[in-house]
């Protein structure tokens, strides 16, 4: 008997490592001489470096890069097995959790750091990346980003225009001569579902502002200003991308990386099961155990569960899905590949509750449940 364990994070509570683990241990309980294969899962959001360099036999690496406000900080990027392919989470350099509340201000925040993780990925000597833009602190459109990587945004005087997404409105020329030409031979994969413009009512500003600071009048204002940048991106280098959707990805680092760099945005789960070789170690697999932190209504629209039972289904492996909580919204899960839902009947996984015992929590739950369904799942 072959079991897969193929979860995803519970954020904020149990890494995607610690979750397989524990199922591992449930699995163990009811099927002792069961064949478990573990591969903790990401779908382009928060852990997709360390499972991509876990799944590949990688090394994570540290740098000291510019944060979101210009500050100094430490952040990693991912070199994967095969010693060629980066992995980039744009949140570890650039993200939300490296501004204070009271600081957060998307008019001066920048994705400088974010272009020095690139450049330190080329230096490796890496000629293909996978990018991860969620969690951004930003909405400069990736001008800092390509600021780092030697392209120069001037101004009316001929000079570099500063960090953050209002100085776009400066803008008055782009010069790509001295973008490092590595790019030109690198392929870029940018993980991403977000499918919104970059300008406009549905536009990064409008709908991510917010959560990053923007009161309206800053909204108008970056909004004006990504505009902009988009309007001198197509005069400049001939590339229309304002309206292409997942330009407005990250405070518009999506049309940016698109526009600079002809980067390729996909589903982030699409890359990560294609990356990890889920497919080919699920095809021959009993039964296929996977989850996330709560499975609701928009679990459907690109989350890991429904990744790892779409690629299950292919061979009519039944799909059990565990989840700290399930929303009532989540049961139209079962229309997109999942047999069977299942929570703890102590749902309590908060960030204060010991990790030991949430550990244990989900290894009794799978435990239970797989005893009580051995005939409903009429493993091979």
């Amino acid at each position: 008997m072959k079991i897969v364990i193929a979860p995803d994070s519970f954020k904020g509570s149990l890494t995607a490592i610690e979750v397989s683990d524990a199922l591992e241990k449930g699995v163990k309980k009811a099927y002792p001489n069961a064949q478990i294969e573990k591969i903790p899962m990401a779908d382009g959001g928060e852990g997709t470096v360390q499972c991509l360099v876990n799944a590949t036999q990688g090394k994570i690496y540290q740098k000291e890069v510019i944060g979101p406000l210009g500050e100094q900080v430490i952040a990693s990027f991912g070199v994967l097995g095969d010693q060629d392919t980066a992995a980039i989470e744009m949140a570890s350099a650039s993200g939300l959790p490296l501004v204070p509340p009271e600081k957060k201000n998307p008019l001066i925040t920048t994705t400088f750091g974010t272009g020095q993780l690139i450049k330190a990925a080329l230096d490796y000597g890496c000629s293909t990346m996978i990018i991860g833009i969620g969690g951004s602190a930003t909405n400069d459109g990736g001008a800092g980003m390509v600021q780092a990587l030697g392209t120069y945004l001037l101004d009316n005087n001929e000079k570099e225009i500063g960090f953050g997404g209002a100085q776009l409105s400066k803008l008055n020329r782009i010069d790509i001569s001295n973008l490092d030409e590595r790019i030109s031979k690198t392929k870029i994969l940018v993980a991403s579902d977000v499918q919104n413009p970059l300008c406009g009512p549905t536009g990064a500003s409008r709908i991510y502002g917010p959560q990053k600071g923007a009161t309206e009048e800053m909204i108008v204002t970056l909004d004006n200003s990504l505009s902009h940048f988009a309007d001198i991106i197509k005069r400049d280098l001939g590339k229309d991308i304002k309206d292409i959707p997942g330009a407005g990805a990250a405070g518009g680092l999506g049309a940016g990386l698109m526009a600079f760099l002809n980067a390729e945005l996909k589903p982030g789960i699409d890359i990560v099961i294609n990356t990890v070789r889920l497919e080919e170690i699920v095809q021959d697999a009993d039964l296929v155990i996977t989850g996330e932190g709560e499975i609701n209504g928009s679990t459907i629209y690109g989350k890991t569960p429904i990744g790892v039972a779409r690629v299950a289904k292919k061979y009519q492996i039944p799909v059990v899905s565990v989840s700290a909580l399930i929303d009532e919204s989540g049961i139209i899960v079962k229309e997109h590949g999942i047999d069977y839902l299942i929570k703890p009947e102590n749902p309590t996984m908060e960030i204060d509750f010991p990790k030991y015992r949430k550990i244990k929590l989900l290894a009794n739950t799978i435990s239970d449940f797989l005893r009580n369904n051995s005939n409903m799942l009429k493993l091979r």
